[in-house]
């Protein structure tokens, strides 16, 4: 049962939302302000969310504390702890958003859960593992800013722009995974390349995990392609969702030519560009 909050009586709530966004995640941030203000403050709110649980790790260190964090994302979700909740300003401002837009619980849930993975050591074992955890947290994170926007259910454009988005960042921040012991890359294709984990955390960029790497990459562009051909269909308001994904081409190009261990970064500036143009002509989202 989600709480009955009032949506516009949270201006603070909302503010410090995006701020939080602005901070940690530019390119969302940015993708944002191109839809109408009255959603956009949801939009934040949810992206916020996301932040704050894709963080736990980070503020925990440890699994059991990490578990304790998101089991109290899950209680807030399902309408427990509600002074709590009111007090946190990402927790009440997503409880509004999620009454106001009528955003089912479930999908909250999968975030939450799909980040469970992120407190652990253990490795990513296949690659429907990897499809499976890119679905269950940006293709989720999109389908739900489509609804904020459009009211609608964009699973056919979602599940494939997010899995390849997904992709696309776990790439960018694989150095920094490796280094803290973490393996997203899956097993299944590191083995079939011949690359051991130890090399991994040594930071050694072998041959086998160039071509590990290049598989991921190509996956991640199969997955952009399949959601070129529905994208046009959905209604313009959605597309705001989707500039993000924009990104995701220019990306993998850029990864294409560097090292896994130094991946070469799309300038600030540029990013900024590449969402303006996708929001000016929307077919460039997965062009």
């Amino acid at each position: 049962m989600i709480l009955s909050v009032n949506l516009a009586a949270m201006p603070d709530a909302f503010d410090y939302c995006a701020e939080l966004v602005r901070g940690a995640d530019r390119d969302r941030y940015l993708a944002a302000l191109f839809a109408p203000a009255k959603q956009r403050n949801a939009l934040y709110a949810i992206h916020a969310f996301d932040i704050e649980i894709g963080r736990v790790r980070e503020l925990a260190h440890a699994p059991l504390p990490g578990e304790i964090r998101l089991q109290w994302w899950s209680d807030v979700i399902n309408g427990e702890r509600r002074e709590e909740a009111l007090a946190n300003p990402v927790a009440a401002a997503l409880l509004a958003a999620t009454e106001r837009h009528r955003l089912a619980a479930g999908k909250l849930s999968e975030l939450v859960e799909a980040q469970r993975f992120d407190v652990y050591d253990d490795p990513m074992a296949t690659l429907a593992d990897l499809d499976a955890y890119a679905e269950r947290t940006f293709s989720t994170l999109l389908a739900l800013a489509a609804q904020i926007l459009a009211g609608i259910d964009a699973q056919q454009v979602s599940a494939p722009a997010g899995k390849a988005y997904a992709i696309a960042g776990l790439l960018r921040a694989f150095p920094q995974h490796a280094a803290r012991g973490q393996l997203y890359v899956p097993m299944e294709l590191l083995d079939r390349h011949g690359v051991r984990p130890d090399e991994v955390f040594a930071g050694r960029s072998t041959p086998g995990l160039i071509a590990a790497f290049r598989e991921l990459r190509n996956l991640a562009r199969c997955h952009l392609a399949a959601a070129r051909e529905p994208l046009p269909t959905l209604p313009r308001e959605a597309m705001p969702a989707f500039l993000p994904v924009a990104l995701v081409r220019p990306s993998l190009d850029r990864l294409e030519r560097s090292d896994p261990f130094a991946p070469a970064e799309i300038p600030p500036w540029r990013r900024q560009w590449l969402i303006w143009r996708a929001a000016r002509n929307p077919r460039r989202i997965a062009g």
